[in-house]
């Protein structure tokens, strides 16, 4: 009986998460719903199972290198082979139980009771142990975390001699399926997930983007591109601190929403309307953005304060409802409060003593949360008294669900990108419009297209483990580095809309410009509109450089240049981008935008190649372009072969076969 289990010791990787030291996990313990890699023959043979011929060829490629030849059988997933295999071994442990029960009878019956209670008690501590958290896939996708729990809900809960909660219950889901749910006016919230003891507790299952979420990225998307547009129609120093102050201003609506929906959850009409409030604060402060320096400044920030001291507000109220984190969400409802002290004095001084007080309540804004995190998380830089105070009021604090907050960062980028690519349209007014201006559109097409591939696909692609989940430094950098990313972004993309428009290069004749984009074009480019465009794109790929070197990525053997060796590299361009505005006059608006975007494809490319191994074709994969063959692995004698070769004749392979009672390891390639 201790064998047995053995042949179902193999599931799909990635299902299964270590157990810790101190609570083994006991290896009869099923896993229902999961393929099965492997299993042992009743001869203690490896059956080895693939999903697919490819993935069968795979393995063969790498089992050559790791078992001996002829010590593993490979079998593709449902094959007819995989099917023999397992009715023979399942036939032999029927007859072995069989067996034991005639042999032992009510010993055999005690230690079946005995196994099924071991299975009971081992998935509770898997589900409790440090090291077997139930969320692989998100393991898989984020990294590893050992503090890391789950609170799954009481109705689902394994119990001892009940139902495990991995198991399908077919007529209990056919008899939810029918039941419908509501919609109330007010639901008490409930904390997503928290700190404890260093431990973040949460749900199990992901946290979903709600449609309102969408809408409210695309909404405050549509207003930062005005913004945007504003800064590069008057290129200067002037123009670029407006810029800045009401970004950053239009940043804390997104990020303060983002947090209030992440942390805590109130699926009601109340938050919908509370949400909308809050945008109906920020379309108020988007229509005092123009002219906020001359004469609507105090309508500007009335509505900035407005949504912060609701926000405030709801986190008091948040407070009262759940006594567990009220210490943490009081913090940061006085975190909102302090810098609204300095709002409003700025509006009673002038410029530029007002710069003085700005800066200060703008710091504040933007690390407010970090502060609250230091304090929650206590440190040798606290005297003893004060540090037992914070551990105790902090003691439950709430924290970022990692998948929503990446989900969406991810979708309010995609937002930005495809946004900044409207600023490069424009109409043509010829028959044949194929001249600089749609070049320049082109050039700008591709700059946010590898944009978009760099950030989410090359910067993503083989990690390891997430930002967020891999320090608390390099989460907080992950947050904070995509405001002046998306900020410089935004800013190169409405200087590059200018570029666009521009006559001052060759084969760009005014006249085929629509009517109305002619009074728009530009016959000589302002030297602040050149660093508006490079060094907005310049610090924006820096700040994508930065965002990957947070994470931590898979190592590839034989690599030909490493990440951090790309990254830096990355650094050098961005540098060089940026500097590009000392050319001044002896570079054209064409000639600019062809060389930005040059520079960004040489950054393109040297991911694309520097990521493949240095005994692998840049190309293609040599496999490809092999014809069809079958291989199978026989015994064949050295005689045989040197027989064969002198006296010329073909060896029949079936007869081996035959001889051999069928083939071993073998694996088809079609």
């Amino acid at each position: 009986m201790a064998e047995t289990p053995a042949t179902l010791a193999g599931t799909t990787a990635g299902t299964t998460t270590p157990a810790s030291g101190g609570h083994h996990h006991h290896p009869h313990l099923h896993h229902m719903g999961k393929r099965l890699r492997y299993f042992f023959r009743p001869d203690g043979r490896k059956v080895r199972i693939a999903g697919s011929p490819d993935e069968a060829d795979q393995l063969r490629k790498t089992l050559s290198h790791t078992e001996k030849e002829g010590d593993f059988d490979l079998v593709i997933h449902g094959s007819p082979e995989h099917i023999e295999a397992l009715r023979h071994t399942h036939a032999h442990h029927e007859d072995r139980h069989r067996q034991l029960k005639e042999e032992h009878g009510d010993l055999a019956d005690e230690f079946e009771r005995v196994i099924r209670e071991l299975d009971a008690l081992s998935t509770e501590l898997h589900m409790i142990s440090e090291h077997s958290v139930q969320l692989d896939a998100n393991f898989s996708k984020y990294g590893y975390s050992a503090h890391l729990r789950t609170k799954d809900d009481e109705s689902r809960a394994t119990s001892l001699y009940g139902d495990s909660s991995s198991s399908f219950d077919k007529d209990q889901w056919h008899a939810e399926r029918k039941l419908g749910t509501t919609m109330r006016l007010y639901q008490k919230p409930i904390v997503r997930q928290y700190f404890h003891k260093g431990l973040l507790w949460r749900a199990r299952e992901a946290q979903e983007v709600a449609s309102y979420e969408l809408f409210i990225d695309l909404f405050y998307v549509g207003i930062i591109a005005i913004t945007g547009d504003t800064a590069a129609e008057h290129p200067t120093g002037e123009s670029l601190l407006r810029f800045i102050i009401t970004f950053v201003m239009g940043w804390k609506f997104w990020s303060d929403i983002s947090v209030l929906i992440s942390w805590f959850d109130t699926d009601d009409i109340l938050r919908r309307f509370s949400v909308l409030f809050i945008l109906t604060c920020l379309l108020g402060f988007t229509t005092n953005m123009s002219a906020a320096f001359e004469h609507t400044y105090a309508p500007l920030v009335a509505f900035y304060l407005a949504a912060r001291l609701f926000i405030a507000l709801s986190m008091f109220w948040y407070a009262y409802q759940m006594p567990m984190v009220r210490g943490s969400i009081i913090g940061n409802g006085i975190v909102n409060i302090i810098p609204a002290a300095l709002w409003i004095g700025s509006i009673h001084v002038h410029e530029p003593a007002r710069q003085g007080l700005i800066w200060p309540a703008m710091a504040l804004d933007i690390f407010g949360q970090t502060i609250m995190i230091a304090f929650q998380r206590g440190g040798g830089w606290m005297s003893g008294r004060f540090a037992e105070w914070c551990k105790t009021t902090f003691e439950f604090f709430p924290g970022t669900n990692i998948e929503h907050r990446i989900e969406r960062t991810n979708a309010f980028v995609t937002l930005v990108f495809g946004s900044c690519v409207l600023g490069i349209l424009y109409q043509s007014n010829v028959e044949f419009g194929i001249n600089a201006f749609y070049g320049k559109a082109v050039l700008g097409l591709i700059q946010a297209f590898t944009f978009n591939w760099l950030y989410f696909e090359i910067d993503s692609f083989n990690l390891h483990t997430h930002a967020i989940r891999r320090h608390v430094f390099s989460a907080l950098t992950w947050f904070s580095i995509h405001l002046p990313f998306i900020m410089s972004f935004v800013l190169s993309a409405g200087a590059l809309a200018v570029l666009v428009r521009a006559h001052d290069s060759p084969d760009s004749p005014v006249d085929s410009l629509y009517e109305t984009f002619i009074p728009r074009s530009e016959e000589h480019l302002e030297p602040g509109l050149r660093w508006f465009y490079c060094a907005g794109l310049g610090i924006a790929l820096a700040c994508m450089g930065v965002i990957s070197r947070t994470h931590v990525y898979k190592q590839i053997p034989n690599q030909r240049l490493r990440k951090n060796k790309r990254i830096t590299v990355r650094f050098l361009i961005s540098i060089v981008i940026i500097l590009l505005p000392l050319a001044e006059d002896h570079l054209n608006s064409l000639e600019l935008v062809a060389t930005t975007t040059g520079l960004v494809l040489c950054v393109l490319f040297m991911e694309l190649i520097g990521s493949t191994c240095t005994d692998q074709s840049i190309w293609w994969d040599k496999e490809c372009r092999k014809k069809c063959q079958y291989s199978a692995k026989c015994q064949v004698s050295k005689k045989e072969l040197e027989a064969s070769m002198k006296n010329g004749t073909v060896l029949n392979v079936e007869e081996i076969a035959k001889r051999e009672g069928g083939e071993k390891g073998g694996v088809g390639q079609v």
